[in-house]
């Protein structure tokens, strides 16, 4: 699990713009969701990789077998061709922004 999430990667609070140049950087692209409380994204497999990491709220992750609490700050790297869900845990509206290589 420790290579799948990275705790603290960015600084709080997370600036979009700053993510953004960072992931463009390593080859990611950078997009936002706005999720309200109890939105769930479950069962998706990409062919690329991905990355994670949340603005606001918090969100329960499950890459593969693992399973961790994702928090501001934050990132999370789901491996192409990885089975994984997530669910906006906060009881407000969650920001997170993800990214394909």
């Amino acid at each position: 699990m420790d290579s799948l999430i990275k705790r603290n990667a960015l600084p709080v609070p997370v600036a979009r713009k700053q993510v953004a140049a960072n992931w463009a950087e390593r080859g990611y692209s950078c997009d936002l969701f706005v999720d309200p409380p109890g939105q769930e994204w479950l069962s998706f497999v990409h062919g690329c990789n991905e990355l994670v990491t949340v603005v606001e709220g918090k969100l329960d992750m499950e890459v593969g077998d693992a399973r961790f609490i994702v928090e501001p700050g934050d990132e999370v790297f789901i491996p192409k061709g990885a089975n994984h869900s997530l669910r906006n845990v906060h009881p407000g509206v969650s920001k997170w922004l993800y990214g394909y290589d």
